[in-house]
């Protein structure tokens, strides 16, 4: 995409958005929903896209006459979603999702990575620790970093990475299993109405945050700070 990606609230907005539309305010998306909209900050769709990918899935569940089902997954939009973001990447004139700037104040920030480095040591694993120490390295040249918040989104999903592949390295058998058999509950229903890639990407961030939330861990990117 051509625009710079830095839109910290993207989550919400995919969130209220979906509610909205869908008429129930209360819908707590799953875990599969959070996952899919991993997905696709990681692959720079722009929320706009999303959100229009949205409308359009629901504006054509409206329109049949017989509704088997009601939608109660994202995963029901992926296609328009993708179709959309296809579009305006075809017309590059066209505006996109804009950047956001200074989104939350630098207390904010500090206040979410300091949690973050508290979370991590709480595991008492030298690992997480030594990633706790980096992040309090963050804080300590946040005043530099809050001009630059792109750099420090970089800067997290480095240590990001390096905190998922060790939660995968202790991962057991069991809970490895437990994960996936929650992913094939949860994705069977959408398999035939996503593509290869679509389903690989989104097993793969699913996973993650499984993994994630097995081993008590935080989410290190700014697109977090609510």
């Amino acid at each position: 995409m051509s625009e710079p990606f830095n839109y910290f609230n993207y989550f919400t907005e995919i969130e209220e958005h979906f509610q909205r539309v869908r008429g129930t305010s209360l819908f707590l998306l799953s875990p599969l929903d959070w996952a899919l909209i991993e997905t696709w900050k990681n692959s720079e769709v722009p929320l706009e896209a999303v959100l229009r990918g949205i409308d359009t899935a629901f504006e054509k569940w409206r329109s049949k006459k017989v509704k088997t089902q009601a939608v109660n997954s994202l995963a029901y939009c992926a296609q328009a979603v993708l179709s959309e973001a296809q579009r305006m990447a075809a017309a590059p004139g066209q505006p996109g999702s804009k950047p956001a700037e200074s989104p939350f104040p630098e207390a904010d920030i500090r206040n979410f990575l300091e949690a973050n480095a508290r979370q991590l040591r709480a595991t008492e694993v030298q690992d997480f620790g030594t990633i706790a120490e980096q992040l309090e390295s963050l804080v300590a040249n946040l005043p530099e970093l809050f001009n630059d918040l792109e750099q420090l989104e970089q800067r997290l999903t480095a240590l990001h990475g390096k905190m998922i592949a060790t939660a995968r390295a202790r991962q057991n058998e069991e809970e490895a299993f437990e994960a996936r058999r929650q992913l094939d509950g949860y994705l069977r229903p959408y398999r035939s109405k996503m593509t290869a890639p679509q389903l690989a990407m989104l097993e793969a961030q699913f996973l993650e945050r499984q993994v994630l939330e097995q081993s008590k861990l935080p989410h290190l990117s700014l697109f977090y700070l609510r």
